[in-house]
């Protein structure tokens, strides 16, 4: 029985959306299984963790509705084998699953999809608020790289989404740093604090687009629902008390170094070569106008370089991990960059005034 055909191209961009929520091994084997399901003119594509739920749907020819699961990765990995221009067949037979384009046959067992969970949209979602794909995208690209992997401090795996009126503010740390963003809103929405797994930010990302088509919102105390245009995410939030970010965030540093952040990159890219490879620390020396940056490592040997800065504080040499100068670094989008610290055992506060809604705290460390 035929159950559905479509051009290769467009099932492909299907299954990409939603195959990263599946699992390589899990206890469930239903759960490495994607949901496909017909009704009329459309297909349906669902994959879920239990944890976190996408779907999307695919305009295909009206036909007999059905609902099988099949092998997520597998299927996933031979549409992409396939060249461009192929057309697919999906052909049910018994309780397999017949692939076909061209002269190439793949048959691939199924599950029922009655034995398949889903994560039911809860009650108690707050009214949606709207912003652009392209704001959101970028909302998460200055702060996921902060989020924490696998700390047993199970809340800082994963991203603070603060709602407070006509503002969106996200916030990622994992103990050593911290990444603060924030956009206006064009409505006004209630107070609402989650904290969304890192997972989730990871594959939502990838769903976001950078375009002005909306993306929709839904905010409640156990669940978010974010919806784009054919395609809707659902995830559980993570249960737990977030950090105090605004207490983390310092205020009248009173040393403020100006550079073009190239520069300031490539340095550090040249000196972390010879950097502890365990600590990765770096030595940010300031004197008048002049930033030095030093790396040494435990065959010492030494990594040493000199910028131009705006620079006229007090002398100063603070040590920080490289790795995570680099990643705040690397998330603005801007020319020039402002450096903000206290003394040797203060944080240090990076800001671009070309991104005036982002704050990056890093932490110092002991060289």
């Amino acid at each position: 029985m035929l159950l559905v055909q479509s051009e290769r191209n467009a099932l492909l961009a299907s299954l990409t959306a939603v195959v990263g929520v599946v699992e390589r091994r899990h206890t469930l084997p239903i759960l490495s299984n994607l949901l496909l399901e017909k009704k009329g003119g459309k297909l349906t594509l669902l994959a879920t963790d239990l944890e976190l739920q996408v779907s999307t749907q695919l305009d295909v020819p009206a036909g007999d509705d059905f609902a099988i699961t099949i092998a997520a990765r597998k299927l996933f990995d031979i549409v992409r084998a396939l060249p461009d221009s192929a057309k697919l067949k999906l052909d049910s037979k018994d309780s397999q699953v017949v692939v076909s384009a061209g002269k190439s046959r793949f048959t691939l067992q199924t599950l029922p999809a009655a034995d398949f969970p889903r994560v039911e949209t809860g009650a108690g979602l707050g009214e949606a608020i709207r912003l652009p794909q392209k704001t959101l995208k970028r909302l998460l690209q200055l702060v996921q790289f902060a989020m924490a992997s696998q700390d047993i401090r199970y809340y800082l795996n994963g991203m603070l989404l603060v709602l407070d009126g006509k503002q969106l503010r996200v916030v990622a740390t994992d103990g050593h740093r911290l990444s603060y963003a924030e956009t206006q809103l064009e409505t006004e929405a209630d107070a609402r604090e989650v904290i969304i797994p890192r997972k989730t930010v990871v594959e939502l990302s990838k769903l976001l687009g950078d375009v002005d088509d909306p993306v929709e919102l839904r905010i409640g105390a156990n669940q978010v629902t974010i919806t784009l245009p054919g395609t809707e995410l659902v995830t559980k939030v993570v249960d737990g008390k977030f950090p105090d970010y605004q207490r983390v965030i310092p205020a009248n540093q009173p040393r403020h170094l100006k550079a073009n952040r190239q520069s300031v990159m490539q340095a550090l890219q040249r000196a972390a070569i010879l950097s502890n490879e365990k600590f990765r620390g770096v030595r940010l020396v300031m004197s008048e106008n002049t930033l030095g940056i030093v790396c040494n490592n435990n065959e010492q040997e030494e990594a040493a370089d000199e910028i131009e800065v705006g620079y006229n504080g007090d002398p100063l040499d603070v040590g920080f991990n490289v790795t995570y100068l680099l990643d705040g670094l690397g998330a603005v989008n801007t020319d020039e960059i402002t450096l903000s610290l206290g003394d040797a055992n203060s944080s240090m506060l990076l800001t671009s005034e070309g991104e005036p809604g982002f704050k990056y705290v890093v932490m110092p460390m002991r060289i």
